[in-house]
């Protein structure tokens, strides 16, 4: 199957493209910059500059396409704030894709999208899986709802690095899962066709609070936590402030984002049919505490050899100047 890879040098993206590629698809990438994809098109997948936020660049890219997996989303560090790529360039995306006479569409929506209206994101989501319930694509929308890849920067690196880890005041559970378990659904999603209009949840097998999070980073770093919280009233202030600024739209939305992670409605759901009808193994999807206990298996590894070399090199200075 020849599948077209939106957003193929984000996060998520790049997992989606190493995955169809494993599993032989031929892959082609829809990329803003081709200097910034070099490691795509190494890996075997070929590259096509376009945007979904200019709709004159997409039909070439759907030339002989069977599917289509958009994993595209605006980032903070850019000028373009969420609703003119992940509202209108959607919207571009998905009417490119009909005229196109493709079918197969994928597109990863976020868990309790429409229960959060006053989000942008959230209701941005929530609006997109209303506009491709009314297309005629044989579409499966997948529901997120956490990366553990994000716990990363956001947990452990402050607590290596004996700095502040920043929480709202209240924690909302959170089923977070592995990138590479996500690609893994969203190509099995090709495969099988009973999977067309639908949606479908994709998350990890527990729902995990912050201070949980932090208890497990403390245990597998032997290092105890700085804890800031930060008041939920101080975020929408925040929020407020910086709706004032054209250049700040995007932190703004962002900040919305705080409303859903210190709601404390868990985010997860149960995936047991999921798993049935793509035929995976639930166990072989990574837990939190396999990831992170790898992931900080790694590091002290790394630190103890550092050490080692650096203690290696006083001694031998020591040495010499000694016998000179």
């Amino acid at each position: 199957m020849r599948v077209l890879v939106v957003g193929g040098t984000g996060t998520l993206g790049r997992q989606i493209v190493r995955r169809a590629l494993d599993q032989g698809h031929l892959v082609r990438c829809l990329v803003r910059n081709l200097r910034k994809a070099t490691f795509l098109k190494e890996w075997g997948a070929e590259l096509l500059i376009g945007d979904i936020c200019k709709p004159e660049t997409l039909p070439i890219a759907l030339v002989e396409v069977d599917a289509v997996i958009d994993a595209s989303t605006a980032r903070a560090s850019e000028p373009r704030s969420i609703r003119q790529v992940d509202w209108e360039g959607k919207v571009n995306l998905i009417q490119a894709v009909q005229k196109a006479g493709i079918k197969k569409f994928v597109f990863f929506s976020i868990l309790g999208a429409a229960d959060y209206p006053n989000v942008p994101l959230m209701d941005i989501k929530a609006c997109t899986e209303k506009f491709l319930a009314e297309s005629n694509l044989d579409y499966t929308i997948l529901q997120l709802c956490g990366f553990m890849q994000g716990l990363i920067g956001q947990y452990a690196i402050p607590i290596l690095d004996n700095q502040a880890v920043w929480m709202t005041g209240e924690s909302t559970p959170t089923a977070y899962m592995d990138t590479q378990d996500v690609a893994k659904f969203a190509v099995r999603v090709l495969e099988v066709p009973c999977t067309a209009r639908q949606t479908l949840p994709v998350v990890g097998d527990r729902a995990w609070t912050g201070e949980e999070i932090i208890q497990l980073c403390e245990q597998l770093s032997n290092q105890e936590a700085k804890i800031s919280k930060v008041p939920l009233g101080l975020l929408r202030f925040m929020r407020g402030l910086t709706r004032f600024f054209q250049w700040t739209y995007n932190i703004s939305d962002r900040l919305a984002f705080a409303e859903v992670l210190a709601s404390g409605k868990p985010l997860t759901a149960p995936m047991a049919d999921v798993y049935a009808l793509l035929d995976l193994d639930p166990q072989e999807t990574t837990s939190l505490e396999s990831y992170l206990q790898e992931y900080f298996g790694r590091i002290l590894k790394k630190l103890k050899e550092l050490d080692y070399e650096q203690n290696k090199t006083q001694n031998g200075k020591k040495k010499k100047g000694f016998f000179v």
